[in-house]
């Protein structure tokens, strides 16, 4: 036998075919168009703010369009409200991410461990939150929940005796977590209530066989059953939490002051409030880097996660 003859294979015709000649056909022709249109579509808004960015573009001084280099980023991170808007960005990713991820997992294991007449309808009205629109949502808590007089709030408290809160007023950031954490928390429900249902019964009956308690069960089987469903919970919920607007803008508008505005309100009050185009644009390129380190930071986190339980 001859082993020095390159593979062959038999194509559609039935003639046998070298199979290095495979590797020479256009097939990136296929792929091309669609390829180009994704970086057409990521690389053309993304070169206009940076362009935009490095000069001084306001739209109440037109015609006046000087390059100023890093002079945008200068002003934007040195603005009044940069240090107010990261530290509600980390405080309102990280309390929302925290009620995500503890109640997601202390209701899923409570539906999944309990049968009970109507478990099914529950878990749709636990999902269905999620579905609702963030400007919907925004409302409804600020009309009819934290409404310091005709919300349900207000009336709990009138009846127990007490003055009614203003929310919006006094718990300015309280309440965007809470709101931002009602929408966000069915979607961690729905990501590890599925986990949940590929947990091996067996191991949990052998578990209890053996004298482990519920307690011992949920610790030992069930959380480590769900560290790879909770990485990416908290992967994509972070993506998503960093540019909250709607619920803000809705609600508070940033304020009191700068008590509840995040970067991507600031971002909103550069450019259509105080029509800075130039140093808007800085902001979001700011924004885009601190998106990107988050994403990379927990990415890595996800693989190692994988790779430690596989």
């Amino acid at each position: 036998m001859n082993t020095s003859a390159s593979p062959e294979r038999t194509d559609l015709s039935g003639e046998q075919q070298p199979l290095k000649n495979r590797r020479f056909k256009p097939g990136w022709f296929l792929v091309s168009p669609s390829v180009a249109l994704l970086l057409v579509w990521m690389i053309v808004p993304l070169g206009m703010t940076i362009y935009f960015s490095l000069i001084r573009y306001n739209l109440l001084s037109p015609g006046e369009n000087e390059f100023v280099g890093l002079e945008n980023f200068q002003y934007f991170v040195t603005d009044s409200g940069f240090l107010p808007g990261a530290g509600n960005t980390l405080l309102l990713v990280g309390s929302v991410l925290a009620i995500s991820v503890i109640f997601g997992v202390l209701i899923s294991a409570l539906l999944e461990a309990s049968e009970f007449f109507g478990r099914g309808i529950v878990r749709v009205l636990l999902i269905s939150p999620f579905f609702i629109m963030p400007t919907v949502s925004a409302l409804i808590w600020k009309n009819l929940i934290f409404h310091p007089v005709s919300g349900v709030l207000a009336a709990v408290w009138k009846f127990f005796g007490a003055e009614p809160i203003d929310w919006f007023a006094h718990y300015p950031m309280l309440s965007i977590i809470i709101i931002v954490s009602w929408q966000w928390l069915p979607f961690a429900i729905l990501i590890l209530m599925t986990a949940m249902q590929s947990l091996d019964q067996e191991q949990k009956e052998a578990a209890r066989l053996d004298g482990a308690g519920p307690l011992a069960i949920f610790w030992h089987l069930t959380l480590p059953h769900l560290a790879r469903p909770i990485a990416v919970v908290v992967m994509i919920e972070t993506i998503f939490l960093l540019s909250v607007f709607a619920e803000i803008f809705t609600t508070t508008n940033g304020g009191p002051g700068f008590a509840s505005t995040n970067l991507a309100y600031l971002i909103y009050i550069q450019a259509l409030l105080q029509f800075d185009v130039g140093m808007a644009s800085a902001g979001g390129l700011i924004a885009v880097v601190i998106a990107n380190i988050a994403a990379i930071i927990l990415i890595r986190m996800i693989g190692k996660n994988l790779t430690d339980k596989s």
